[in-house]
């Protein structure tokens, strides 16, 4: 009887496992960062802090009263996705996609750090595949199109057409005006092949004493939108979370103000001030 009670809990456990590692986000998440906890994949580190701080120095102190406090390293998280997808003539492409957790937006080239833009409001609103027959229809054509070239270009009923535009509408992703409509971003990217130029090296990061900043997007949500946005033909192979190492330069002002930028440690350029780093 003892035996019975004991496989009994032993199979209740694992479907349990089975079903909460497929259904909930947050026990997957917390089991990734359990067994990633000795170690975890960055982009390699291929500019110091000091060597940034002395190119930009006269950009970064304006005299002699302005000092550099100590720099900080810290690590931001992304999903690197193993992809495949349909290239012009009906030839199959493959590669690796690198798609922020923080920011929403896919990365187009790591040399550059050029990103897309509109993929978070997308996330944010949870764009579903169907409208994202819309959002791709207006950023093909620049942003803007009437609702005559919309219906013929997608080839659907008017209701499901009306459906389709009233939920992008409600999301503020598109608005309207007259009878066009618009993409709701400024300066949208879009229109992107679904691969990164993935140049650098991955090593791996011992967890000890490493600052890595939280998420804000579960891998879910990001394969999730990805899926929606580059259509039936686009899939995902395998996902691994990954880092960009980032230094946080403090410059302390004569009056005991501070200024803080921030600095890819990848290309050694700067970075837009990141909303998501305390």
């Amino acid at each position: 009887m003892r035996n019975v009670i004991v496989l009994f809990l032993f199979v209740l456990t694992v479907v349990g496992s089975f079903w909460a590692w497929n259904s909930v986000p947050q026990f997957r998440s917390r089991v990734e960062e359990i067994v990633s906890s000795g170690s975890f994949q960055t982009l390699e580190v291929r500019y110091s802090a000091e060597q940034i701080m002395d190119i930009h120095r006269k950009e970064l102190l304006k005299d002699s009263d302005h000092i550099y406090l100590d720099p900080m390293l810290k690590f931001v998280p992304y999903l690197l996705m193993e992809v495949k997808y349909t290239r012009a003539q009906d030839k199959t492409g493959e590669g690796m996609i690198l798609w922020g957790l923080l920011d929403g937006e896919m990365v187009i080239n790591t040399s550059t750090w050029e990103k897309t833009h509109g993929f978070t409001d997308c996330l944010a609103s949870n764009a579903t595949r169907q409208e994202f027959k819309i959002i791709n229809a207006l950023a093909s054509r620049g942003g803007t199109w009437d609702r005559d070239g919309l219906s013929h270009f997608l080839n659907i009923e008017n209701h499901i057409l009306d459906n389709w535009i009233d939920g992008c509408r409600k999301k503020s992703l598109i608005v309207q005006k007259g009878n066009s409509y618009r993409l709701h971003l400024q300066n949208p990217k879009l229109q992107v092949i679904p691969e990164t130029k993935l140049e650098q090296w991955l090593v791996k990061k011992s967890s000890k004493n490493a600052s890595r900043v939280k998420r804000r997007y579960r891998p879910a949500q990001v394969e999730n939108i990805a899926k929606a946005a580059f259509g039936n033909d686009f899939a995902i192979r395998k996902t691994t979370e990954v880092f960009l190492p980032i230094y946080s330069i403090v410059v302390q002002n004569p009056d005991g103000s501070q200024m803080t930028t921030y600095w890819n440690a990848l290309n050694g350029k700067r970075m837009a001030q990141p909303t998501f780093i305390e």
